[in-house]
């Protein structure tokens, strides 16, 4: 069987396909003769071109969209198809607020007073009332006006709403003496009061409670105003930040998260001069050569520019276009740059392997004869997978990805044109044997009379006399005399292997860890308010979980005892799960009432009779029932109180699924499953753009490379990176989220960058021996593709220092894709190709 398989590669292996590769070198090696000779025309033309592109800057901040919901979740979600039937069957009553009915997050303020003892003592009380007080009093200033709270707030019945707690006790804290509070409901002649959304960390005698740590305190305002009550919540904000009191208070709005993650962009601009600046040192450095003609600091500075060229001109396009710009583009130009500064490194690699003594329209077209097919897999792979990106059910992935995929293009335009004239106009020079800097007229050999830190100085131009070429590189003589040979021993091959078994084993473990979705505290800045809020309601009110609503979709006779026990089936089937507390509904109420008053409510007559007298005592549940033109009920709701016993996916498709079984038509709902709905799709969708992504790759290589085999081994790069990176950022702290998928997506095209740059290299190698032709491939590209890595881990490194969790998670994937891309470039692919592909 080992043998057929051998017999199989070897015949793969001789197959070559350069139907296509070998016209396109002739097309691209004439495209390099013709920039050679009018250097200038493809050096203005990009700064023109990008300049007018340019342009669409001016739209940024009109663009800018940055709606969470909009976003980081679902497109066609299908909670947001539950929520529109949800505020169609059951609209809300402005004169009748309950947040317990509310189809989205609402418009409100919280605060979360906290004490490291008990919190029930009428001095913490006191401070509570006091900065109640105070919040309801503040005035704040709209149109050379004056209005407080209770201009803005939701009402009940003309009065503001308020906070349970403090109604209890009614705003007097020495009452709380007097008051036998019961958790997690606290029963009065009138109603039921959920406590537990009130009281945290909560110590019990049987029902009664001893002591507490936490109290939370809502301020709900309405939506007719959106500018004057986001005017309010900013004074809120500013109110409570600033409060001093003897009690501890951490507090939010609705507005906090979205506010703190439009803060994200400003903390990494100035970021982005530290990036450019190291780009910039580390490409004239690692581009420098002790011989004053022959180095290329001009060149790689001119890489830099055209990466920015590059990113101008992308985002101006599509700004101009009307194309929204979502936050997470942000992170786009690190990537640029990376990609950008490799296809430079390769190319002037490819430069200094040609003869010196040719004219420059020569050199520059036997550079893109090697050089052009290599950036062109690349640049194809990586505009690809981004594009195949789009098809994202989130906003914020499709964003990334078109704006990337667009500068991805533009940065290969411009690698084509702008960079390759500025290494012909440098090529002028050194043809001319000028000084880098001042551009006089140097001797090639050190003067007798002039001593050795002239020659340092003011001499240039050698090169090898025999091969006509520039001097090599000591890092690629290193890869070419040392690092080859050694890594084409049959025992180190071995030893590769092992390490390959051993890093596919860890990466397939952390794929199986992987945690899925996005929290949303992490869209804030670390040292956000909203963070320490969060803390403190994880710590103090954990237990509880979402109160979700379940809609009743279909005209039911409520008083029919068959149906009743289908539905009360229904119920039961909800209250046995484990994360179910218990269920609250209008028609369960009636019930109790009619029991309590000795009616009769087991007829359709008597039914209707007597549920308007109810719902005239209990006016608040007019909301939950949806009536006829006929006086019939055409839909009605009832609510479900969840417990913190398990993650937020299972518990919303667990609801789900008890709904689909009952026998009723029923929906669950919840403003939360809005975000929830993201760790349905997240995995899947994930997978399946990879998996498109892999076959495009693979014809792409198939089409470019000239040889089957090597293709398919580029392909196995692909899936081996995409593991790779998926385990270790599971281990290394990271969810499979919207921002995390923008990196993985990016990731399938970095991968494939440096094993398609040593596989082509591998293939077009003149040696014929496998391992010479490894050893060949090395010297060439071994060296441009340690700069290229180095380039973009250092383009992103700086994004380690973010506060932003979105920039973090891109370095910390980035870094990942390079490493694992650069060990199976330069280790693992050149050792399979001379183990398994004889090519």
């Amino acid at each position: 069987m080992s043998a057929r398989i051998f017999e199989v590669s070897a015949a793969m292996a001789r197959y070559h396909t350069d139907c296509i590769e070998r016209p396109l070198r002739i097309c691209f090696e004439m495209m390099g003769a013709f920039i050679g000779s009018h250097p200038w025309w493809f050096l203005t033309a990009p700064l023109i071109l990008s300049t007018g592109l340019g342009s669409g800057f001016y739209f940024l901040k009109d663009k800018m969209s940055n709606n969470i919901e909009d976003q980081f979740t679902p497109v066609d979600g299908r909670a947001k198809m539950e929520r529109k039937y949800i505020q169609e069957t059951f609209p809300g009553n402005d004169s009748m607020f309950s947040s317990l009915r509310m189809s989205t997050d609402g418009n409100y303020a919280t605060l979360i007073a906290t004490s490291d003892r008990n919190i029930l003592t009428v001095e913490s009380l006191q401070d509570i009332l006091d900065l109640d007080l105070k919040i309801r009093r503040m005035a704040v200033q709209f149109d050379n006006q004056s209005f407080e709270y209770v201009d803005v707030c939701t009402v009940v019945m003309g009065s503001c709403t308020s906070n349970d707690i403090l109604d209890i006790i009614e705003y007097n804290a020495n009452n709380i003496d007097i008051v036998n509070l019961t958790f997690p409901w606290y029963h009065t002649d009138l109603r039921s009061i959920p406590l537990h959304l009130s009281l945290g960390s909560v110590k019990l005698n049987k029902e009664v409670i001893e002591s507490a740590k936490a109290v939370q305190l809502h301020y709900y305002l309405r939506e007719d105003n959106k500018t004057k009550t986001d005017l309010w919540l900013e004074s809120f904000i500013h109110l409570v930040a600033n409060e001093s009191s003897s009690i501890q208070v951490s507090y939010s709005t609705s507005m906090s998260m979205q506010w703190e993650f439009e803060r994200s962009p400003a903390s990494v601009i100035s970021l982005f001069s530290i990036t450019y600046a190291i780009a910039i040192a580390f490409s004239i450095l690692s581009c420098w050569r002790l011989d004053n003609v022959r180095t290329k600091v001009w060149v790689a500075s001119c890489g830099v520019l055209s990466t920015g060229l590059a990113v101008l001109s992308g985002f101006g396009a599509l700004l101009l276009l009307g194309q929204p710009f979502v936050m997470t583009v942000a992170s786009c130009p690190f990537m640029i740059l990376g990609i950008g500064l490799d296809d430079m490194f390769i190319m002037i690699s490819c430069w200094q392997r040609t003869r010196v003594l040719d004219s420059v329209p020569d050199r520059l077209a036997d550079t893109y004869r090697d050089a052009a097919v290599s950036i062109s897999i690349t640049t194809l792979t990586d505009a690809l997978a981004l594009f195949l990106g789009y098809s994202s059910p989130f906003g914020s992935v499709r964003s990334f990805c078109l704006y990337a995929g667009i500068s991805v293009c533009f940065c290969y335009l411009y690698s084509i044109t702008f960079l390759g004239a500025c290494m012909a106009l440098n090529g002028r020079r050194e043809a001319e044997n000028k000084h880098w800097f001042t551009c006089a007229k140097i001797p090639d050999d050190l003067p007798p009379t002039d001593s050795k830190s002239f020659s340092m100085c003011c001499v240039g131009g050698s090169y090898d006399r025999i091969t006509e070429k520039e001097e090599t590189e000591p890092m690629s003589q290193i890869f070419e005399r040392c690092y080859g040979p050694f890594l084409t021993h049959k025992l180190i091959k071995a030893c590769v292997i092992v390490i390959y078994t051993g890093y596919l084993a860890v990466s397939i473990y952390g794929c199986f860890i992987l945690k899925e979705g996005l929290d949303r505290r992490n869209l804030a800045l670390d040292d956000s308010y909203t963070s320490n809020y969060y803390n403190t309601q994880r710590q103090h009110f954990s237990e509880y979980s979402c109160n979700v609503m379940v809609a009743v979709k279909q005209p039911f006779p409520y008083w029919g005892e068959d149906e009743q026990k289908h539905l009360f089936s229904c119920i039961s089937n909800f209250e046995n799960l484990n994360y179910v507390n218990g269920t609250f509904g209008w028609f369960l109420s009636f019930q109790q009432y009619a029991n309590t008053t000795n009616l009769s409510i087991r007829s359709q007559e008597a039914f209707q009779t007597h549920l308007p007298h109810f719902l005239e005592l209990n006016s608040m549940f007019r909301q939950d029932i949806n009536w006829t033109g006929d006086n019939q009920i055409q839909a009605s709701r009832f609510f479900i109180q969840t417990l913190n016993k398990t993650t937020m996916e299972d518990m919303m498709s667990g609801l789900r699924e008890t709904a689909e079984e009952c026998p009723v038509e029923l929906l669950v709902y919840h403003p939360a499953f809005i975000y929830f709905d993201q760790y349905i799709v997240i995995m899947g969708n994930t997978i399946q753009t990879i998996l498109v992504a892999v076959i495009v790759m693979l014809v792409v290589s198939l089409i470019l490379i000239p040889s089957p085999l090597c293709s398919i081994w580029v392909a196995f790069a692909i899936c081996s990176v995409t593991v790779g990176v998926t385990g270790f950022m599971s281990l290394w702290g990271v969810h499979l989220d919207s921002i995390s998928m923008i990196n993985l997506v990016m990731c399938i095209g970095f991968s494939v960058d440096f094993s398609a740059h040593i596989s082509y290299s591998f293939v077009s190698s003149p040696k014929s021996d496998v391992n010479e032709k490894a050893i060949d491939a090395l010297a060439r590209l071994g060296y441009p593709i340690v700069q290229g890595a180095l380039s973009t881990v250092l383009g992103v490194v700086v994004l380690s220092m973010s506060g932003s969790y979105i920039f973090r998670t891109f370095f910390k994937i980035v870094f990942l894709v390079i490493t694992f891309g650069l060990l199976h470039g330069l280790v693992f692919i050149p050792v399979f190709l001379t183990i398994l592909g004889a090519c």
